[in-house]
């Protein structure tokens, strides 16, 4: 498949060039950057559109690698031109934004996959088989870092303006329901500001997550953990070893499975706009505590 690649990020260099280049179902075509030289920097050797609209053009499908606000604009841009798109999380940088970029998907019925990319690490995958042998009551998930303090993402606008919630929030709520379900209410939350500290709790139709979210925590590495509990006993996740790009090269395989077979992933658009809306409960649960 014929795909390129919007955005020359940090992101786009730890994992979606990497892998894009080393997978055999893709011709990795082209790339488009707002710098030219940061996308001729991050893709050696791949050639660098002059504009978004001309690599649309030129491919099957597209990966994006930029900011949300910019990621729902450009997106609705290529699926009306018949491409599949491979989304960042969060897939829009308001709910009004996902929606359009949700139904845009819809009319063109074109693929669509969000990268949840902690789902397609190993030690995820083994973590949700044993729970899924359990019978669970309740899930406690934590994901601290230091990543707005110092480094590459700390220059990350969008990143500060939402913090952890909008950035490792997705991945986190997606874990949560993964193991309990979708999120029906969300009776609590509060953010310590100074800290970027968000302490959530997340009603899954009578059962409860606790969530702690944090990207100025300083820790190295970061933390992740999900503990999930009941009358079976405790599963843990308390590791990421899977590097990102060996992540992305999994999420590639079901991305070209699914377009190939023409049966909507299950991190679909869909699954992007449902997780977004959820984070806006978040969000309104914050600002109407004060």
């Amino acid at each position: 498949m014929r795909i390129g690649l919007v955005g020359a990020g940090p992101w786009a260099r730890q994992a979606a060039v990497p892998a894009l280049t080393a997978h055999d179902g893709v011709d990795f075509v082209g790339i488009w950057a707002r710098r030219p030289e940061a996308a001729a920097e991050v893709a050696p050797g791949v050639p660098v559109a002059d504009s978004v609209d001309a690599l649309i053009e030129a491919v099957d499908a597209v990966v994006f690698a930029v900011p949300p606000e910019i990621q729902a604009e450009l997106a609705v841009r290529a699926a009306e031109a018949g491409r599949h798109v491979l989304l960042d999380k969060p897939i829009a940088g308001t709910v009004d934004d996902a929606e359009r970029l949700a139904a845009a998907v819809r009319r063109a019925g074109v693929g669509s996959m969000v990268t949840l990319t902690r789902r397609f690490a190993d030690e995820t995958r083994a973590f949700l088989r044993a729970v899924r042998a359990q019978r669970t009551a309740g899930v406690t998930a934590t994901w601290l870092s230091g990543a707005l303090l110092g480094g590459e993402y700390a220059g990350s606008a969008w990143r500060h303006d939402g913090g952890a919630l909008m950035d490792v929030g997705p991945h986190v709520v997606d874990l949560a329901e993964a193991v309990l379900g979708p999120v029906t209410d969300v009776p609590f939350a509060r953010r310590d500001t100074d800290s970027d500290t968000w302490a959530i709790t997340l009603d899954h139709d009578g059962r409860v997550s606790q969530v702690t979210l944090s990207m100025r925590t300083p820790v190295r590495p970061s933390v992740l953990r999900v503990s999930a509990s009941g009358p079976d006993g405790l599963v843990e996740l308390q590791e990421r070893t899977t590097p990102p790009d060996r992540c992305y090269a999994v999420l590639l395989d079901e991305f070209l499975d699914s377009v190939r077979t023409g049966t909507p992933h299950e991190f679909s658009v869909h699954r992007g706009l449902h997780l977004q809306r959820v984070l806006a409960q978040v969000a309104e649960r914050v600002e109407r505590s004060g």
